[in-house]
């Protein structure tokens, strides 16, 4: 992560029920988001071929797998790029990182991002509420277990 694309990030503004994920929403998420100090092997950007910043991913490790956290930029969601950017960033992790298994949580009202998790391979944990954002949310926690050949 450098401090130009992590300040892109922040400003970055989801439409309609999307908008519960722009950082503005969560001013503690936005000040660890861009607090320099987090960033070296937690938050990495994704650019592409043509060097465009696209999204980032987070990394937490806890034990022996990792959490992940992403955004794809706003003008890319909803396009069907979703599978193609998970797959992406988790080959990343597995080639530097070496999890057993990854996993995450989502708002279950994210029924597009839900779809792309369980394509790219994440199956349902279980839910759970989460106060975030102002409010109670139901979330879903999802585990993608790391076959041996992968």
């Amino acid at each position: 992560m450098e401090k130009n694309y992590a300040y892109t990030i922040a400003n970055w503004h989801y439409e309609d029920i999307y908008a519960f994920y722009n950082l503005s929403q969560d001013v503690e998420d936005q000040q660890e988001f861009l607090d320099s100090n987090n960033w070296e092997g937690h938050y990495y950007a994704a650019v592409n071929h043509a060097q465009e910043l696209i999204g980032y991913f987070s990394f937490e490790f806890q034990g022996e797998a990792i959490v992940v956290g992403l955004g794809l930029k706003p003008s890319y969601a909803g396009k069907g790029l979703g599978t193609a950017f998970v797959t992406a960033g988790l080959g990343f992790a597995m080639q530097h990182f070496h999890p057993k298994k990854f996993c995450l949580e989502v708002a279950t009202f994210n029924q597009r991002a839900i779809r792309v998790y369980e394509k790219v391979g994440f199956k349902l944990d279980h839910l759970f509420m989460n106060r975030t954002n102002g409010g109670d949310y139901e979330f879903a926690y999802m585990v993608y277990e790391i076959s041996e050949k992968e």
